[in-house]
């Protein structure tokens, strides 16, 4: 059986926290769940400066990115990481309440491998995030390399 690599949650509202956890665990991953509560947690989180300078535990399974964080918003977070020619290739899902058309074209020419706006729905949204970790964590391929820093 392959590596569990974890899923990087990036939210800063503490309910969108909460409902998004609980969904995820509701799956039954097995993979470890990351959170970064902003932008720039989550950069140093995927490029292992600041507080996760040193860390050894690869790259994620998959980055789950809201729109809107304080330091730095998903879209600066999404280019630094596509930017990158070693983490250019971690999947990132924009998890976003934002429906604005201009969020999504610039998420996807950015280099985001999906676009997913939070149903305003509690069951919608429940259901959602439990059809994004499965997908992500357990049932899509990676190419090979992706999983090492």
């Amino acid at each position: 059986m392959p590596d569990l690599r974890p899923i990087l949650l990036v939210e800063d509202d503490p309910k969108d926290l909460e409902l998004t956890m609980a969904a995820l665990a509701n799956c039954r991953l097995a993979n470890e769940i990351i959170i970064a509560r902003d932008g720039a947690e989550a950069v140093d989180y995927l490029f292992a400066t600041g507080a996760h300078d040193g860390r050894n535990t690869g790259d994620p399974a998959v980055v789950l990115l809201d729109l809107k964080l304080p330091k730095l918003d998903g879209i600066e977070v999404l280019e630094r990481v596509k930017n990158d020619p070693t983490r250019r290739q971690i999947p990132i899902v924009m998890l976003t309440s934002s429906r604005e058309e201009r969020d999504l074209v610039r998420s996807y020419a950015l280099g985001a491998n999906a676009f997913v706006v939070k149903p305003v729905d509690f069951s919608a949204f429940f259901e959602a995030i439990k059809a994004l970790g499965l997908f992500w964590a357990a049932i899509n391929e990676t190419p090979p390399g992706v999983a090492g820093l």
